[in-house]
């Protein structure tokens, strides 16, 4: 019975990814898809608070940010050609820290779920982003705590020495 409502939560975390996934489609990693993403699953609506319970459930309950390193817990918990499609899909948990430098070669789009009030990625509140194709960046989480769960077409990142 403990098992269950693991596999519960994982399969509707999975299950959810995998209709984002399916909505983003192969859309332009660009502004536009930034709009549609923060219109379409506003960090005030439904979609979104179901997501970040997802995700604390996840976390709660062991599989979501399973590493660390750096103080930022971090786990891939999709890879590209499954349930979302092309995209791997991973979550980190930040706390005033700043990650890794990284460059992402096909682009990546990204939901910040913020912690505490005042918590920021990259300067940004609770939300959606994306980064287009070669970017790159010291991903940064300042004012608290934040879950920042990313998906990567075709899991493609770059990790630099900066």
């Amino acid at each position: 019975m403990t098992g269950e409502p693991n596999g519960i939560a994982r399969q509707d975390f999975l299950r959810f990814v995998g209709e984002i996934a399916s909505a983003i489609g192969r859309r332009s990693l660009d502004a536009a898809l930034e709009a549609w993403l923060n219109t379409t699953y506003p960090a005030n609506g439904k979609p979104f608070e179901r997501l970040a319970g997802l995700i604390a459930a996840g976390d709660a309950e062991g599989w979501l940010c399973q590493r660390e390193a750096g103080g930022i817990r971090f786990g891939r918990i999709v890879k590209p050609g499954a349930e979302a499609g092309t995209f791997s899909v991973d979550v980190v948990s930040m706390d005033n820290v700043i990650g890794p430098h990284h460059a992402h070669p096909k682009g990546e789009i990204g939901v910040i779920v913020p912690l505490s009030a005042e918590a920021r990625f990259d300067g940004k509140g609770a939300g959606w982003y994306v980064y287009g194709p070669g970017s790159a960046h010291h991903p940064t989480v300042t004012g608290g705590a934040a879950y920042v769960l990313y998906l990567l077409p075709d899991g493609a990142i770059e990790f630099t020495s900066r």
